[in-house]
């Protein structure tokens, strides 16, 4: 019987086409919130160094569109023609090219999910997506795979980029950040070695009281891997459900351990019935994020280290050893510094949370390099509000601020209280008698001018410092520490000026909860 041989037609790349793509294949896999990326952006497509970045986007997924149909039309949009160097390249152009073929459908899907809550949303165009893979000579395990990074660099996108706003260099910096602790400085490595792996990676979140940590891990939470699976037409996993949050100085010191790690029915007082804490309740490829993490005591602090060293946990009352295979983000606004040498947090643990350790700019930092900053907040948090861009109530809300707080307001509180204050002038037209005082314009002024003039006792001054150092910096311990002075002296100090302020008909501040 005669032999019969199969000719498989080669192709190769035009020396255009591979800088081309070469070009292409840095740029999908760059930092979408670096200046790399707009660099590589105006190269591929020409366009002059002022044309809008978005702009700039648009005419890149154009051109690698066009480029993608030429090889189509040849017949050689099909890795299996390319040697090694060429198929690499032409792996990441492909996936770009079909990326933003459904980017919308992605965006459509994120907000499905937000709706349906912790029930995978079905994925209507997934086979859809799964066959242009399969045009492109993807093989199916690798259609599936890249399908699910696809959608996993989507939420990325849509989480930090919408809910972290701002175009300071520290909030630009943030976003940064944020997408290398998804993806690690280099996603081709991350989708070579890690995308399975990222629960050894713990992150800690440093920043005052209000800046946004949560809404920080939230980002990082709901943008890990989830797998596809073709069976069921949906991800395995709901992205709302794989992000557990907890805020640990809510709980009396003998329900964390409980509210951890779960109990038995029994195993003490008041347990009637089984209860799974947020390690069990923790899905394999979901986050735990625990806020005030700082306040722990150190025997929960143990039982925690061992969380992360051993990846086991016991129940309360239970001698049953389960896992946890989840991702770990904690969170403080206290000065772990000054607590680990006082022996207040634990050495280890502290080096077992930072794998990356995240720091959110408070609002004045922001508003310092970029004053136009808070317009963009302003509109931000109306435009949340209310479900849609409205000009004449976002004007009013900064006529109010301008007028009540004034330009140069440190905003103490950060974000939550700007979100609060917009609250209330939505409602009253005002901020009221409970908003803080303009530090800068009355406080700051009044000590130096008193301080002149010897018009204050050494007691006085030191309440006053104390006082404009705490509604800067929001926490006890901060003040303590750059006055140098005890923490319950401080703490009388902020007091005892907050009922003179009080008294004096001025704004006293809330005290911590």
């Amino acid at each position: 019987m005669p032999y019969i041989f199969c000719m498989v037609k080669r192709a190769k790349l035009s020396d255009e086409d591979r800088d081309f793509f070469d070009l292409v294949s840095r740029a999908a896999f760059c930092n979408p919130f670096g200046e790399e990326r707009a660099e590589l952006d105006q190269k591929i497509t020409g366009c002059p160094a002022d044309t809008p970045h978005d702009e700039c986007i648009d005419w890149t997924i154009r051109r690698v569109q066009e480029r993608v149909l030429r090889l189509a039309g040849n017949g050689e949009a099909d890795l299996r023609l390319y040697s090694a160097q060429d198929r690499q390249n032409l792996q990441a152009a492909f996936m770009f090219d079909i990326f933003h073929r459904v980017a919308d459908r992605f965006d459509a899907l994120i907000q499905d999910q937000i709706q349906l809550g912790q029930v995978p949303s079905p994925v209507p165009f997934a086979r859809e997506t799964l066959v242009m893979f399969s045009e492109r000579g993807f093989s199916f395990p690798e259609s599936i795979r890249f399908f699910a990074m696809l959608y996993q660099i989507r939420r990325a996108f849509y989480f930090i980029n919408r809910s972290l706003i701002g175009s300071s260099p520290s909030m630009r910096n943030l976003r940064l950040h944020l997408w290398n602790n998804v993806f690690t400085h280099d996603i081709c490595w991350y989708e070579q070695y890690l995308w399975n792996r990222m629960e050894d990676f713990s992150t800690l979140l440093l920043g005052e009281t209000g800046t946004g940590k949560g809404t920080a891990a939230a980002a990082i939470g709901r943008s890990g891997f989830i797998p596809y699976d073709e069976k069921r037409g949906c991800f395995t996993e709901s992205f709302t459900r794989n992000f557990i949050a907890i805020n640990l100085s809510q709980f009396a010191e003998s329900l964390i351990e409980s509210e951890l790690f779960g109990h038995k029915k029994g195993a003490f007082t008041g347990a009637v019935e089984h209860h799974d804490g947020v390690f069990t309740r923790c899905t394999p490829y979901g986050s735990i994020f625990l806020d005030e993490v700082g306040d722990i005591s150190v025997p929960i602090q143990v039982k925690l280290l061992q969380v992360l060293e051993d990846r086991t946990f016991m129940p309360v009352g239970s001698h049953r050893q389960l896992r946890f295979s989840g991702r770990v983000i904690a969170a403080t606004n206290r000065p772990l510094d000054e607590h680990r040498r006082k022996g207040q947090f634990r050495e280890d643990l502290f080096y077992r949370l930072c794998s990356d350790v995240i720091v959110v700019p408070p609002l004045r930092q922001r508003l310092r390099e970029e004053p136009k900053e808070l317009d963009r907040m302003i509109a931000h948090v109306v435009g949340r509000l209310i479900g849609e861009d409205s000009e004449e109530l976002i004007q009013m809300v900064r006529e109010v601020i301008g007028s009540e707080l004034g330009l140069g307001y440190p905003w103490p509180g950060n974000v939550r209280e700007l979100e609060q204050a917009v609250r209330r002038i939505l409602l009253t037209k005002r901020i009221g008698p409970d908003s803080g005082k303009n530090i800068s314009r009355d406080c700051v002024p009044c000590l130096f001018c008193q301080t002149e003039n010897g018009a204050m006792s050494a007691r006085e001054l030191l309440e006053k410092y104390c006082l404009l150092l705490y509604e800067r910096f929001g926490n006890y311990e901060e003040v303590s520490r750059r006055t140098q002075l005890d923490r319950r002296t401080v703490k009388k100090y902020i007091l005892q000026g907050q009922k003179v302020r009080q008294d004096g008909f001025e704004s006293p501040t809330e005290e911590p909860g």
